[in-house]
């Protein structure tokens, strides 16, 4: 009969926060006990643990044990908890010494004959447990090279629950973490397959260097996904900070790579234009799970027939492009997936997509197909534009853009990230002898508040790639030009 207590972390959407599981067997009918808020897959890890402890050699105990995790009045999800479940009742039982365990969080899910299998979540999990002050962090041997990323904690790995057993009896040794291999990145697509578009690559253009959101529309053909398609080569690599949010977004999804490594390429998402609302923001039962727009976090969100999308799923965009979360309520509890995404829309000019010569679909019909897109979405996109059938032309350099050093030490990493009350006042207010024509636009009804501060953003783009440390009238008339979705 004893009483111990190990630590594992608990998720919440890509937030992680320590778990202690305390373990107490008392003499009474055998039976195990879990308390804590667990869910239906936590609950079964009772049956798990049992089989593993006892295939692995060990007794299990013949007494009444309770187990329970704490925070109790947070719920808990997942199979991740298993393994400190194991070494808690293995260690209130007698069967091992508890002092070898202090100062380790476990995180790793138990098959029936005591292999530890991954988990999802394991990165942020991990994060999680160093900033709360732990030292060392048992994981599953696959989750081992990611759980690595992390800086600042120990990283010991197991294959099986017997491993950790005579580890923690001094029998044995915990694995390292395989090494990192060299990760190669092969070449994407690349902007000089582009013939013509002079707009189009313009347009591409800013909205690499200033992080904007892009609108393509124009006839079959044209060039608008494969103009999309190429943005993502026209990014920078993440730095460290926005790699970890990355890998840790699509550790939680369950989508990382086998090796481990963390993701230095701007994602790059084009879901289906039949994706539903829950595909496209998160869903699920539970706790939400991230879907698209946040594995397209740090990257390119894509979607190409836009129109075809149902406007409920189009609309739900509208929040998270102004803050770059998302928030999902759900019954057992609030999940927050950071989602700061490039949207990239493109949308032929009607239903029928039979090219300018041969359509044959009245004015009314167009404006129906293209109202689809509402008014509050389009109104959060900087470049608007729309594509003429190709010609051939010569093929443009690659952009280059002094914003990140104007902004640096601002928190601010691109132009279209600065608040617009920011470049109206201040030491950035523009003129009036340059700002005018906007007004003018403004005070017309053509701009709204947002789209004016839009352009703004847009222009400041268009200057750092003139090489001009401020905008002038003919950057202030182009960006005009690009929002308001002109082909000439």
């Amino acid at each position: 009969m004893g009483y111990a207590r190990v630590h594992a972390v608990g998720l919440t959407g890509v937030r992680g926060s320590l778990v202690e599981v305390e373990a107490d067997v008392r003499t009474g009918l055998p039976g195990l006990l879990l308390t804590g808020l667990p869910d239906t897959a936590l609950h079964q890890a009772r049956d798990r643990v049992r089989a593993a402890i006892v295939n692995c050699g060990e007794e299990w105990p013949s007494r009444y044990a309770v187990v329970n995790l704490l925070p109790a009045s947070q719920p808990k999800a997942g199979s991740g908890f298993d393994l400190a479940i194991a070494m808690a009742l293995l260690c209130a039982h007698g069967a091992l010494p508890a002092a070898v365990l202090a100062d380790t969080a476990f995180i790793g899910e138990l098959g029936l004959d005591g292999q530890v299998r991954p988990v999802r979540g394991t990165l942020p999990a991990v994060l999680a447990a160093a900033r709360a002050g732990v030292r060392r962090v048992v994981v599953p041997l696959a989750n081992a090279r990611e759980a690595a990323l992390v800086p600042g904690i120990l990283v010991k790995a197991v294959d099986n629950l017997g491993r950790l057993i005579a580890f923690a009896r001094g029998a044995g040794r915990l694995l390292d973490p395989p090494r990192e291999r060299p990760v190669t990145f092969p070449p994407g697509p690349d902007l000089a397959d582009i013939a013509g578009q002079e707009d189009g690559r313009r347009g591409l253009e800013v909205a690499a260097a200033g992080g904007h959101h892009l609108a393509l529309f124009g006839p079959p053909g044209a060039g608008k996904t494969m103009l999309a398609e190429r943005l993502p080569g026209l990014l920078p690599r993440l730095d460290d900070q926005a790699a970890l949010e990355v890998t840790a977004v699509h550790s939680v999804a369950g989508v990382l790579p086998p090796d481990g490594a963390l993701i230095r390429r701007p994602p790059f998402q084009a879901p289906h234009h039949t994706t539903s609302p829950a595909a496209l923001v998160g869903g699920g039962s539970g706790l939400a799970r991230p879907g698209v727009l946040s594995l397209a976090h740090r990257g390119i969100l894509f979607l190409d027939e836009a129109p075809l999308l149902s406007g409920t799923a189009l609309d739900t965009l509208r929040q998270p492009l102004e803050s770059g979360w998302v928030r999902l309520a759900r019954t057992r509890g609030t999940a927050e997936y950071p989602a700061r995404v490039q949207l990239v829309i493109a949308a032929n000019p009607c239903a029928c997509a039979s090219g300018v010569l041969v359509c044959d679909c009245s004015p009314l019909a167009r404006r129906r197909y293209l109202a689809r897109i509402s008014g509050p979405l389009l109104d959060r996109i900087d470049v608007q534009l729309t594509l003429r059938p190709v010609t051939p032309a010569q093929l443009m350099v690659d952009p280059t853009a002094a914003a990140t050093e104007r902004w640096s030490g601002t928190g601010w990493t691109a132009n279209s990230q600065v608040p617009g009350v920011d470049l109206r006042g201040g030491p950035w207010r523009l003129p009036t002898t340059v700002s005018q024509d906007l007004t003018r636009y403004l005070e017309l009804g053509l701009l709204s508040a947002r789209g004016f501060d839009r352009v703004l953003r847009v222009a400041w783009t268009l200057a750092d790639l003139g090489g001009r440390t401020r905008p002038d009238k003919g950057d202030i008339r182009e960006a005009i030009h690009l929002r308001l979705r002109s082909s000439t």
